[in-house]
C-alpha cells in the first residue's frame, strides 16, 4: 500500500516581491513570441498608426521589434509606460465598462520587461520635440536619438529571465507562423492600416493599407480587398457578403439617439468552400479578434441546413455594438468577451449569415456575365460567388401555399406563349403529369399550382414568370443522364443538375414556409413526462415560461428537483419529450431556444421532403426538367440539398475545351 502524500510544511503569509509578481503576470499574458507581437501591435493601433512593421529573429525569440508611425510617447511619460498598471487608456471604472481601445490593462510592457530585454524608441509628432528618446527598460536610462514620429519597441532574448519557459517553445518556423497569424488577425480587422513582417532580414508578409476604417463599421468594399490580400482571392470568390440589418449603411454605427446599434457584417464562405478544420473562422467584436462561443455557435447554426457532414464553414464576421454592452475584461489575453445580451447577438449573427446564404447563387453567376468582355468566357465553377457580387434582400411574391412567400431575386418578365411553364408557380403540377400525361399526384409534399376549394372552384395562385430564355441562369435543359442528372446549356457552357437533390431542396423549403406561417401548435401529453433536473434547468424553466409556450412546450416544476413536461409541439409529438426539454433548456440558458425546436422540426421536414422528391431513374420530359431549373433559380438555398450536398455544377466552355485540347 502506498504511503499517503506528505502534507507540505506550513509557510507564513507574506507579500511577493515585485519582480516575481511581474513574472507571474507575464505567465498569464505572454505564452510565446506571438503573444508579445499581439500586445505590441495592439498598442501601435491604439496610438493611431497607419503603418505597422514587425521585425523578428529566430521566430521572435531573439528579437521582436514593432515599429509604428503613431502619436509617440511624451518624454516625461516614457519611464511610467514600463510600470505595472500604467496606461493612458482608462482612468476610472466608467472607462473600464466602456473600453474603446485594443489594450487597457497596462500590464503588457511591464510583464514583458520582467522576462526579456526591452527598449523603447519614440518621438511625438510635435515641433517641441526636435528628436526622439530611447529608453532602456532594464536600467531606466533615457537618452536622445534620431527617429521619425512614432514608436519602436524592441524585445530581445525572450524568456532570458525564465529559461524554463523557453523549453516549451517550438521550432523557429512554428513560432514564426504563430507571429504571422497574430498580425494577420489584426490586418483582417484594420484594412486602413498597412502591415509588414520581416524575419531574419527577409520580408515574409505584407498587406498594403486600404482606404477605409473597418473598426468603425467600414465598407464591404474595403473589407473585400483586405480579405483577398490576406486570405487569397479564392476566399472572396467563394463567399457571400453579410450585412445585417439589411438597411444598414456601410460606415453607420449609431442611431439618431446616439446609442450604437448592433450590426453584423463581413463575408461568409459558401458551403462548397467548407474545410475539414476551423482554422479559417475569424470573428471580431468592435474590431477585436475573439474566440466566442456565442458567435461560433450562431454561425455554425446558420450552416446547419446547407453543410455536408462535419465540414467546418469559413467566414470573417464583424460584430459592432455599444461598448457598454460587452465586457472585454474577462481574459488576460483579451481574446474572450462576455455579452450583456448574448441571445440578441446569437440571433443577429445567425440571421445575418442565414440571409446571406439563402439567395440562389445561380442568379449571381448569371448577373456576373454582364461584366464580361465580348467573347470572353469565365473560368472556374459558377457555383462559387463571383468577386464583388452583391447580395440584396430578394423581392418576394405571394406563394400558392397560402401565405408563404417565394424569393424572386431577379426581374420578372412575361414569357412568350411558346415558353415552358406559362403559369409555373409550382413543380407539383408538372411532375404529377409524366411524359405520357399521367394523372396529377396528390402528394402533400408536392403542392399543385392551384388548390380545390370546397365549392369545387380552383383558388387563384401567383404566377412566377421565368426570365426570357437567354437570361436563364441555369440554362435550357437538353437531356437527362441515366435518369439521375439533368444536362442543361447556358451562356457559360454545361450545367449538370442532380434532379433528386434539387427537388428535395425545393419541397423542403416549401414545407418550411408553410410551417413558418403557422403558430407552433401544442399537444398535451396524456401522462406528463418527469425527469430529475439541475437547479439551473429548474431556474430556466421558471424564468422562461412565456418563451417555452411560444415554442409549444409546457415545462413546469414537479418538485424542487424535478420538472414535468406537460405539452410538446405537435410536429414533434412522436419524439422524446424529456430529451427535447433538456435540449431546449440548455439552449435557452445560453442561446435562442427556438434553434433546438427548429433543428428538430427541420429534421422531420427533411425526411418528408426526401420522400416527396422525385426519385432517381425517373424519366422526365424536357418541360419537367426546365420547370425544375426555373424553380431552382428562385428557391432559397437551392444550391445544396437538405444534407448539404451540391445540387448543381457548372462546367465552363474553357474547361470543356481543355478536355478536348482545343486551341492547342
Amino acid at each position: 500500500m502506498n504511503a499517503p502524500h506528505p502534507l507540505p510544511a506550513r509557510q507564513p503569509i507574506r507579500e511577493l516581491p515585485d519582480e516575481l509578481i511581474s513574472q507571474i503576470a507575464a505567465g498569464e499574458v505572454v505564452e510565446r513570441p506571438a503573444s508579445v507581437v499581439r500586445e505590441l501591435v495592439d498598442n501601435a493601433l491604439d496610438a493611431g498608426a497607419t503603418q505597422v512593421t514587425v521585425r523578428l529573429q529566430a521566430g521572435g525569440v531573439r528579437l521582436i521589434s514593432v515599429e509604428d508611425n503613431g502619436w509617440g510617447i511624451q518624454r516625461t511619460e516614457l519611464p511610467t509606460a514600463l510600470k505595472r498598471h500604467a496606461t493612458s487608456k482608462i482612468a476610472s471604472l466608467g472607462d473600464l465598462e466602456s473600453v474603446h481601445t485594443m489594450g487597457f490593462r497596462g500590464e503588457a510592457l511591464a510583464a514583458i520587461c520582467s522576462i526579456a530585454e526591452v527598449s523603447v524608441l519614440t518621438r511625438v509628432d510635435s515641433g517641441d520635440e526636435p528628436h526622439g528618446w530611447l529608453l532602456d527598460g532594464r536600467s531606466g536610462e533615457l537618452q536622445p536619438t534620431a527617429r521619425n514620429p512614432g514608436t519602436t519597441v524592441e524585445v530581445r532574448e525572450l524568456f532570458f529571465a525564465t529559461p524554463a519557459r523557453r523549453k516549451f517553445l517550438k521550432t523557429d518556423a512554428t513560432e514564426l507562423a504563430h507571429c504571422i497569424e497574430a498580425v494577420r488577425r489584426h490586418a483582417l480587422a484594420r484594412p486602413e492600416v498597412g502591415f509588414a513582417i520581416w524575419h531574419d532580414g527577409k520580408l515574409v508578409a505584407q498587406w498594403r493599407a486600404v482606404a477605409a476604417d473597418l473598426a468603425g463599421g467600414g465598407t464591404l468594399d474595403a473589407l473585400r480587398q483586405r480579405l483577398a490580400d490576406v486570405l487569397g482571392e479564392d476566399f472572396i470568390q467563394q463567399a457571400v457578403a453579410v450585412n445585417w440589418p439589411a438597411d444598414a449603411v456601410p460606415g453607420e454605427v449609431a442611431r439618431a439617439d446616439g446609442v450604437q446599434r448592433l450590426r453584423v457584417w463581413g463575408f461568409a464562405g459558401v458551403p462548397d468552400a467548407a474545410r475539414s478544420r476551423s482554422d479559417w473562422q475569424y470573428a471580431y467584436v468592435n474590431g477585436r479578434f475573439v474566440r466566442d462561443k456565442v458567435i461560433g455557435h450562431a454561425a455554425r447554426s446558420a450552416y446547419e441546413d446547407v453543410l455536408h457532414g462535419h465540414r467546418q464553414p469559413v467566414y470573417a464576421l464583424y460584430v459592432s455594438l455599444d461598448p457598454t454592452r460587452v465586457d472585454v475584461n474577462v481574459h488576460p489575453t483579451k481574446i474572450e468577451v462576455r455579452f450583456r445580451d448574448s441571445r440578441e447577438v446569437h440571433q443577429a449573427v445567425r440571421h445575418a449569415v442565414e440571409a446571406a446564404l439563402a439567395a440562389p447563387r445561380s442568379a449571381a453567376a448569371a448577373a456576373a456575365q454582364t461584366t464580361l468582355m465580348p467573347g470572353e468566357t469565365p473560368s472556374g465553377s459558377a457555383s462559387a460567388i463571383p468577386p464583388g457580387a452583391a447580395w440584396n434582400a430578394p423581392e418576394r411574391l405571394p406563394s400558392p401555399l397560402g401565405g408563404a412567400q417565394n424569393p424572386l431575386p431577379f426581374q420578372r418578365y412575361a414569357p412568350p406563349d411558346d415558353t415552358i411553364g406559362q403559369r409555373v408557380s409550382d413543380l407539383g403540377a408538372l411532375w404529377g403529369n409524366g411524359p405520357q400525361g399521367s394523372a396529377q399526384r396528390s402528394d402533400p409534399a408536392s403542392p399543385s399550382i392551384g388548390s380545390e376549394r370546397t365549392d369545387g372552384t380552383r383558388s387563384e395562385t401567383a404566377v412566377v414568370q421565368p426570365l426570357p430564355e437567354g437570361d436563364w441562369p441555369l440554362g435550357r435543359a437538353i437531356a437527362q443522364l441515366q435518369g439521375v442528372y439533368i444536362l442543361a446549356e447556358n451562356a457559360q457552357g454545361l450545367v449538370v443538375v442532380d434532379m433528386h437533390a434539387a427537388h428535395e431542396r425545393i419541397v423542403y423549403e416549401r414545407l418550411k414556409q408553410q410551417m413558418d406561417n403557422e403558430q407552433l401548435a401544442s399537444q398535451p401529453l396524456l401522462i406528463p413526462a418527469t425527469f430529475a433536473a439541475t437547479p439551473a434547468e429548474v431556474a430556466t424553466a421558471e424564468d422562461s415560461g412565456v418563451v417555452l409556450a411560444m415554442l409549444g412546450l409546457e415545462i413546469v416544476p414537479f418538485s424542487p428537483k424535478t420538472l414535468a413536461v406537460r405539452a410538446v409541439p405537435t410536429t414533434l409529438a412522436q419524439g422524446d419529450p424529456v430529451e427535447l426539454a433538456r435540449s431546449v433548456l440548455a439552449e435557452l440558458s445560453q442561446h435562442d431556444a427556438s434553434t433546438v425546436v427548429q433543428r428538430a422540426r427541420n429534421e422531420l421536414l427533411a425526411t418528408m421532403a426526401c420522400h416527396g422528391a422525385v426519385r432517381a431513374n425517373r424519366r422526365l420530359a424536357l418541360d419537367e426538367m426546365n420547370a425544375l431549373l426555373r424553380q431552382m433559380e428562385v428557391t432559397e438555398r437551392s444550391d445544396q440539398c437538405n444534407h448539404g450536398r451540391p445540387t448543381w455544377r457548372q462546367v465552363s466552355m474553357r474547361e470543356l475545351d481543355a478536355l478536348f485540347l482545343r486551341g492547342r
